[in-house]
C-alpha cells in the first residue's frame, strides 16, 4: 500500500468515527416529524408513483395485445389482416 493510500484511508476511517450523527437522516436520528423526514417521504411516495404507472402502460400494453390478437380476422382493417401459416396473403 502506498503512502497516499495510507493517507487517505486514515483520513477516511478518522471521518466515518468522528460524528456518526452527521450521517444519519432525520427519520434515523428521532425526528421523523422534520421536514426533511417529510421531505423523504413525499420522494418516496412520488417514486412510487412513477412505478405504478410505468407498469400500468406496461400492462396496458400486454392486455392491449392480448385482446387484439384474440379478434376474429373479419374485424381488422382491410390490408391488416394478420398474417397465417395458411393464408395466402404473403
Amino acid at each position: 500500500m502506498s503512502k497516499g493510500a495510507k493517507r487517505f484511508f486514515i483520513v477516511l476511517v478518522t471521518l466515518i468515527c468522528s460524528a456518526p450523527e452527521l450521517f444519519a437522516c432525520a427519520a434515523c436520528f428521532g425526528q421523523s416529524d422534520s421536514r426533511m423526514a417529510q421531505g423523504m417521504n413525499m420522494g418516496i411516495f412520488a417514486l412510487l408513483g412513477v412505478i405504478t404507472c410505468v407498469l400500468g402502460g406496461v400492462a396496458a400494453f400486454f392486455i392491449h395485445i392480448a385482446r387484439r390478437s384474440a379478434q376474429p380476422s373479419e374485424s381488422f382493417p382491410q390490408g391488416l389482416e394478420p398474417v397465417s401459416e395458411n393464408s395466402t396473403n404473403v
